[in-house]
Formats: structure tokens, sequence, C-alpha cells
């Protein structure tokens, strides 16, 4: 699995609320008064689908999958876990939580805040010192078979999917909403935040935004969603080509890209796309 530099990610949501003023309607009076037309009701509109959509949430979760497993399925990647060598110690569960990059240790503490004494709480205090770095010290040699334990306790799952969206995926949505994009450019800024984090280095989330912005403007800002994300998507791969370990870019240029030149910014399915040579669909 590819993981990214993971830095904590401070999101500051404010929800606006709209209230309602109803006029306070005075009693009849008795002189009968002038037949009046029935009101007109407005037309509602379904709000539009966004990536936070169940079923588009779902889709999204097996295409970052695909990429980052090889495979379609990733509820069976709770239980991941291995040490690829890139740097950030050991990478984990459905999303590729690191030890070396805070979101691992981050998930291991809510959890055991939901679930006090639970099989990985014992290893938190080698978590807080080997976070930042690829040691193993304090965790060999039992935390991976603790690991794969911990994944059986439904509990744990909902940690990972509660650190997941708090981090990845809300943050990504949330932006993506701001800047007027559909379900596919919602997916485009996850799939990002989930490889590049949203630090302050050069290839983070922000940045490649930043990177974009200075090229094409956003709906929201009165540009066209297309060129939008095509230049999203440019710096993108320039941030990828920053790495080694990322550059190869075909999760860009043989499946968003794909999507994007198709037009389909719903993220509509049937969907065919490769990831490093392998092809995936969905129906």
């Amino acid at each position: 699995m590819f993981t990214p530099h993971r830095k904590r990610l401070a999101v500051s949501t404010v929800l606006g609320a709209a209230l309602l003023a109803v006029p306070v309607t005075a009693h009849a009076t008795a002189t009968a008064a002038a037949p009046t037309a029935a009101p007109v009701s407005a037309k509602v509109l379904p709000a539009a689908v966004g990536l936070d959509d169940p079923v588009k949430k779902d889709i999204a979760m097996q295409i970052v999958s695909s990429a980052e497993n090889s495979s379609l399925n990733w509820k069976a990647q709770y239980k991941y876990i291995e040490d690829i060598d890139d740097g950030r110690g050991y990478t984990a569960g459905i999303i590729g939580f690191c030890s070396g990059t805070h979101d691992m240790l981050e998930l291991v503490e809510y959890y055991t805040q939901i679930k006090p004494g639970n099989v990985l709480a014992k290893y938190l205090p080698a978590l807080r010192k080997v976070d930042g770095s690829d040691s193993h010290s304090g965790l060999d040699p039992n935390f991976t078979k603790d690991w794969v334990k911990a994944a059986s306790d439904s509990d744990f799952k909902k940690a990972q999917d509660h650190e997941r969206d708090r981090v990845y995926f809300n943050p990504a949505v949330n932006q993506g909403k701001a800047d007027g994009v559909g379900v596919l450019g919602q997916f485009t800024y996850y799939d990002a935040i989930v490889m590049h984090g949203d630090g302050t280095d050069s290839t983070s989330f922000r940045n490649i935004r930043k990177r974009a912005l200075t090229k094409a403007k956003p709906p929201a800002q009165g540009g066209n969603e297309t060129t939008w994300l095509n230049a999203f998507l440019d710096a993108r791969v320039w941030a990828m080509k920053q790495e080694e370990a990322h550059s190869d870019t075909s999760r860009v240029d043989t499946a968003q890209r794909v999507w994007l030149k198709k037009g389909n910014l719903n993220l509509n399915t049937p969907l065919d796309w490769k990831v490093y040579g392998d092809p995936f669909h969905i129906g």
C-alpha cells in the first residue's frame, strides 16, 4: 500500500443555521373575505448527491482500495498491516494509517477512548515514541498480530471509519462542495488527501489545490468544472512525481482522468479503470 506523509489536519467547519420566520396570522373576522387563489407550491429540487451519499462513498472506498490494496474489497482491509519500507513504519487499516505519520497514533488513542483496555492500548507509549520515524521500537514482535486481532472487534472497525472520515473523507468532501465540484471532483480531492495528507509541505492537498488555482478557478469562483479538475489533476501528478513511491500516476491517468474525459462528473456506474496496469470494474 502506497501511503502518504500524513500530518494532523485541523478542520473547522462552520455550519450556518437558517431561521425561517413565520408570520402570526390574525383571527378571521365575521365579514366574509373575497376568495383567494390557492398558493402555488414551489417546486423543491432534490439536493445534489455528493460523495458522502452512502452508495457513492462505498464506490470511493472501492476505487481507493483498488490503488492501495489491488482489491475492490475495502472492508477486508481493516486487518491489513505491514511495513512497506517507505520510511513511514507500519502501514495498516482501510486507509493506510502509519505508525510514523501520527494518524495511527490518533487512531489507537481514539479506539482506547471508546474501548479502554483494548488489545492495542498497551502500545500507545511505543506509538508516541516512534511517531515521526520508521522505527518499530516497542511494537515488535506482537503488534502486527494484535492489530489483526483488534480488527475482529466492531469497535475497532468503527474507530477506523471515524478517523478516516475525520482526517480525510470529510475535509475532502467539504472542500469539494465549497469549490462547487460534483462527486468526481470530491473524489479527486479525497484520493489526493489519502495519498498526500494535508500538511504544510509543497505536495500536501492544500498546496496541490493552491498550485491548481494558478491555472484555473473552481466553479464556485466562476470557473468551468472540467477545466478546474484538469488543472487540479495536473497539480496532483506533479506532486506524485516528487516522490519515488508515488511516481506511478496511473491512479490519475487511467482512472480519474478517464472519467473526467468522459464527462462523468457524477461518478456514475458502470466504471472501468486501470491502476498499476490492473483492470477494475464496478457495475
